[in-house]
């Protein structure tokens, strides 16, 4: 039976709180590699489509006229709301698929909802990103509103800056460039003209990473060079389309008529320039639902402001407002925190703050831990790692978050020297790696011609298949030994042999064509397979995502909130930025700090502002007294951290060393190398042999940096061997006989014996 909109059937609190909630953030555009890939069918009808769904979901899902405002916290399901929302609308026949038009900010976000809308029976609704949607507006109306073809899009707009900051003569090294991109990119995005640049930086009291008139004239320079050159940015797509929408009332009209229902997620992100786009679209009619959190407000510096969320009752003052505050991803120990960050925050985001209210069964305490440097502080968080790994966490489902990524280097080291695989996000794209690439053409190729391929003759299932081409590309069925370029190579290509794996599970009768149609779907959506490791990321870029366990690290004042931080409302964007840190965490959660940046330093740091009265002996602001404990950081187990080093001095000049890869030779890397040559290519061929035996990369035994300060020190006794950086005591234990062994020539007197 259909029910009128905005009655939906009657829904008992067991069927939601009992179980009958699906996992309200695991949904997917594609089948979860965790989950076997289990397909879902679509609901049979309209009211199906509601099952499941809590009663703050069920209200968006069934608010389907006039403006929806729906405040949706961290973990709260925000995704499955709006998608049951238009899936519900398109089922009951309220609203037609082709008139529907939801944007978001990423393409993967995009592709999910797509996803979700396909395996809810609404396959026909266009979800795209603003630049998506607006440049394939751009290139059907360019030659009806300007005439030929559509300028090309530029590639990387930072050559071009850096072009046009030699045009002004001004020199700029790599991060200035990059920095000066980004401002250029903000005032585009602000509407702000290159003479107004510097005005409009002031009022903004942004901090310009040079001279504001100079930048304005790198601008101007740019915005030059492209028209020479008939060349257009991303940011130029959407202040065209803006252009020829105020310009065109037809072409405003007939874009009008296509689409009558908007819906736009992650609201609290829009740019002036995207809410002026999103203007023109809906003309003077209100069929908009919008979807955000202002306490998720952490891109101001791209141009984003929650101004648009927190003002959209006034706007609309008969909008429906639903907030969503029941946190599925999230224990009561994790949520209880992030409320307490939220509790200390300041300013008009603040003030519509929502207040979690965690759906899991209770879990660890989050761990506060403070280290004497930040050497001691990655090796003690590379320890915890490995003891969740041992104790049954996936690497996979492990995070390092840090606020700039300068500090992912001592984390890498420490991850590796701890035999513990990792991978970087922010580096390059999954689908445009190199590897990837020559491997989609090979599986395409091989799908297309694989009857006459003597490669494929004795295989027939589809893992053995991609086994089969893949072993072509360089992927073994044992990874390779080491790290570096061969060992990535390796990992991407194993992470398509599990794709492979995980898609027959799904659908056990896909075929090879089958699984290229997957994996161009993927790319399309930026929808990488999962890579065995752990995490390191920005807290930027772990936007959207979530872990079982989440390591805070650096979470000293002067990088959270960061120095550059001054006014109060860019510091309570540092507050956020933890906040969305926090929330990222499912079940295990841990914050650290270091008191110095190296050993032996003056211990002159101390924990960031946001975590007084949250972490134990400390105060909340405004409270009188300390907490038990006062004066050192207590972990779970409740032992305060205070190790202290001697300063590390390099053994050739004398220089105090801060690099932690210095720290590790113990010299200035300038510095020259007393290296045994013969020693090191011994130990070199020792790791090999028991990275062999231990079925493990080399790096697992010992880096290189460990080896070569080993073959700098010869060390003679156990002692001096643990006194090399990398050389812990799990691995003087295991590996401290054969090393001493090798240094003392041993191994050599016994092929010397032998011949």
């Amino acid at each position: 039976m259909r029910h009128p909109c905005g009655q939906p059937p009657h829904l008992s609190r067991e069927t939601w709180q009992h179980g009958g909630v699906t996992a309200a953030t695991h949904s997917s555009l594609f089948p979860r590699e965790s989950d076997g890939g289990q397909i879902v069918t679509p609901p049979r009808d309209a009211d199906a489509v509601l099952d499941g769904l809590d009663p703050e979901q069920r209200e968006v899902a069934t608010a389907l006229h006039g403006p929806v405002c729906v405040l949706a916290g961290a973990g709260t399901g925000k995704t499955r709301a709006i998608t049951h929302r238009i899936a519900y609308g398109v089922r009951a026949g309220i609203l037609q698929p082709a008139s529907v038009l939801a944007v978001t900010f990423t393409n993967r976000a995009a592709g999910e909802m797509r996803g979700r809308l396909r395996q809810l029976g609404a396959g026909g609704v266009q979800a795209r990103t603003f630049h998506s949607a607006a440049l394939r507006q751009l290139q059907f109306f360019w030659p009806k509103a300007v005439g030929g073809e559509l300028p090309r899009l530029l590639d990387r707009k930072v050559q071009l800056v850096a072009e046009s900051a030699a045009r002004c003569r001004i020199r700029l090294d790599r991060n200035e460039l990059r920095d000066v991109t980004g401002e250029i990119e903000w005032a585009k995005v602000t509407q702000t003209v290159p003479a107004d640049y510097p005005a409009a930086v002031a009022k903004s009291s942004r901090e310009a990473p040079r001279d504001a008139a100079e930048i304005g004239q790198i601008y101007g320079m740019y915005e030059q060079l492209k028209r020479e050159r008939s060349v257009i940015d991303f940011e130029d797509v959407l202040l065209l389309t803006v252009g020829i929408l105020q310009d065109r009332h037809d072409i405003a009209d007939q874009i009008r008529r296509q689409y009558q229902h908007f819906v736009v997620d992650e609201y609290q992100d829009v740019s002036p320039l995207q809410q002026r786009l999103l203007d023109l679209w809906l003309g003077d009619r209100e069929s908009l639902c919008v979807v955000g959190d202002a306490s998720q407000t952490i891109y101001s510096f791209t141009g984003a402001t929650p101004d648009h969320l927190l003002n959209f009752r006034t706007r609309h003052p008969s909008a429906t407002v639903v907030k969503l505050v029941r946190d599925y991803r999230s224990t009561p120990q994790v949520v209880h925190l992030a409320n307490g960050l939220l509790n200390q925050a300041r300013g008009r985001a603040a003030e519509h703050r929502l207040e979690l209210i965690s759906q899991r069964e209770p879990g660890p305490e989050p761990v506060c831990a403070e280290y004497a440097d930040e050497p001691a502080e990655a090796e003690g968080t590379a320890r915890r790692i490995r003891d969740l790994i041992a104790a049954g966490v996936p690497a996979g489902e492990i995070a390092v978050l840090y606020r700039i990524n300068a500090q992912s280097e001592v984390y890498e080291q420490a991850l590796a020297d701890a035999g513990v695989p990792y991978q970087l996000r922010g580096a390059e794209r999954f689908f445009e790696r190199q590897e990837v690439r020559e491997a989609g053409a090979a599986l395409r190729g091989a799908a297309r011609f694989g009857g006459n391929d003597s490669l494929l003759d004795d295989v027939v299932e589809l893992p053995s298949q991609v086994r089969a081409v893949l072993s072509t590309k360089g992927w073994t069925t044992e990874p390779p030994a080491g790290s570096g370029a061969v060992r990535d190579r390796w990992e991407s290509l194993a992470a398509l042999v599990r794709l492979a794996e995980d898609f027959v599970r799904a659908k056990p009768s896909a075929t090879l064509a089958d699984l290229v149609a997957e994996l161009d779907e993927r790319a399309a959506a930026q929808h990488a397979p999962t890579v065995q490791g752990v995490t390191l990321a920005s807290l930027h870029a772990a936007k959207g995502l979530e872990w079982d366990a989440v390591f805070l690290v650096g979470l000293t004042e002067g990088m959270m909130p960061i120095t550059y931080a001054k006014t109060d409302e860019q510091i309570e964007e540092e507050r956020r930025l933890l906040y969305v840190g926090v929330t990222r965490a499912r079940l295990h959660l841990s914050l650290s700090w270091a008191l110095s940046r190296s050993p032996g330093g003056r211990a002159s740091r101390r924990a960031t502002r946001f975590l007084n009265g949250l972490r134990p002996g400390s105060v909340a602001p405004g409270a009188r007294g300390a907490a038990p404990g006062a004066g050192g950081s207590v972990d779970r187990a409740g032992a305060v951290r205070r190790k202290r080093r001697g300063p590390v001095l390099c053994r050739v000049c004398g220089k105090t060393l801060t690099d932690a890869g210095e720290m590790k030779l113990m010299r200035c890397e300038d510095c020259p190398s007393d290296m045994d040559e013969a020693l090191y290519e011994r130990l070199r061929d020792w790791r090999a042999d028991q990275a062999q035996q231990l079925s493990q990369p080399a790096y697992c035994v010992f880096t290189d940096k460990t080896l070569m300060a080993i073959a700098e020190a010869v060390p003679g006794s156990a002692g001096e061997l643990a006194g090399i950086a990398g050389v812990g005591s799990r691995k003087l234990d295991r590996f401290g006989a054969d090393v001493l062994a090798i240094c003392a020539g041993e191994e050599r007197a016994e092929a010397d014996r032998d011949s």
